[in-house]
């Protein structure tokens, strides 16, 4: 199957008993047994729902992995998987990562020993001098947030394979639709999937697929231990917007390159990320391992007072956390996503106060140029 086929008949679809084309949810906790331990498959909710195994199946073939995984939340899936490792281990992050991923890593898990070293990923050298004989993970954003800073996955992977490594990627930004990391040789893949597989801020949910037997074993187990499961209701409106996946994404690029041209004319903007202009630092790296540059752009206004002026004063881009809805979403990491990170690392990484981050929706292109430029130029 092609992307778009398998978007939409990708994985279980529909219910063979009733015909229905849509997977039905299966709001149930317990399911009848015929004897001790003689089941139908499903057993309690938190180790299986059919509805949620819907949902697994299809992340794990447009993945392309041996196993998926759903959980409550983003940083629900990124703590099950962080949390397959053992006291003492070590873990080499992406430096610019997820405000939340960071906070999870530095101020919850290091009190059970877990250990962690935050590096630019993108430069291999870094990597290397960051290991310790105690690293067992390589973890990495492709592109980041916010920075957008890209990673070369096969060059990682291969380093990861040659040390015995599991390596881990965050491909909420690309989505399985412009990017496959286990196609890169990556071993564990994560999506925030609250945010574009869903598409249209009505669910919160956390997406895992693994390439292995072995890593699908390990996930399960503290996925069924520690219970953060996403409910069948909520798997259920994940699947109904995966479908729509292919066409929103090509629609958010045209809609973005537009964006970035635009901005690339405004003389208060300044240091745009964004990895489809081909002088981004990580340009050609992304090119060559992903199939489209994504809706998300980072640049500076000059100041937080500037930033604050536009924020205000939008009316199309939506003031929230989150990104890859349908609707254009704006704000400031360094007061909002990334807050969690101290000031002085924020400005170490070049998060500043002025750095607006978009997310570009499907509203009309004019619309949301002019919109902008009204609110910065008030």
């Amino acid at each position: 199957m092609r992307r778009k086929t398998k978007l939409i008949h990708g994985g279980i679809t529909g219910d063979e008993k009733t015909g229905a084309v849509s997977m039905p949810i299966f709001q149930v906790s317990t399911y009848k047994q015929e004897g001790v331990g003689k089941h139908s498959g499903y057993e309690y909710s938190r180790t299986g729902n059919p509805t949620r195994h819907a949902l697994e199946e299809l992340i794990k073939e447009i993945e392309g992995g041996h196993a998926g995984f759903a959980f409550g939340s983003g940083m629900a899936a990124i703590t099950a998987v962080l949390m397959t490792f053992n006291q003492g281990d070590h873990i080499i992050f992406t430096d610019d990562v997820y405000g939340g991923t960071y906070r999870l890593v530095s101020k919850v898990l290091n009190r059970f020993g877990l250990d962690a070293t935050f590096v630019d990923t993108s430069d291999m050298e870094k990597i290397e001098a960051a290991v310790t004989d105690k690293t067992k993970a390589i973890y990495i954003e492709t592109p980041t947030n916010p920075l957008l800073k890209i990673t070369d996955l096969e060059k990682v992977s291969n380093f990861a394979k040659e040390k015995g490594f599991t390596f881990i990627v965050d491909n909420t930004f690309s989505t399985p639709y412009w990017q496959n990391p286990i196609d890169y040789g990556a071993d564990i893949v994560l999506h925030s999937a609250t945010k574009y597989l869903g598409g249209h801020s009505d669910v919160v949910a956390g997406l895992v697929v693994v390439n292995s037997a072995q890593l699908a074993e390990d996930v399960h187990f503290v996925l069924n231990s520690s219970g953060g499961v996403l409910g069948p209701h909520d798997s259920w409106l994940l699947m109904r917007g995966i479908k729509t996946l292919g066409i929103r994404m090509e629609e958010i690029e045209s809609n973005t390159k537009a964006f970035v041209d635009f901005l690339s004319e405004l003389p208060e903007v300044t240091n745009i990320y964004y990895p489809g202009l081909e002088n981004h630092k990580g340009h050609d790296v992304h090119h060559k391992q992903a199939r489209g540059y994504g809706g998300m752009i980072s640049f500076d206004v000059g100041s937080g007072e500037r930033a604050d002026q536009v924020l205000r004063n939008v009316r199309y881009f939506t003031l929230a956390e989150s990104l890859g809805a349908v609707e254009s979403l704006i704000s400031v990491p360094a007061m909002m996503t990334h807050a969690s990170i101290p000031k002085e690392r924020r400005g170490e990484l070049g998060i500043t106060d002025g750095l607006i981050r978009v997310s570009i929706g499907l509203e009309d292109i004019e619309d949301l140029k002019e919109d902008f430029l009204d609110a910065l130029r008030k």
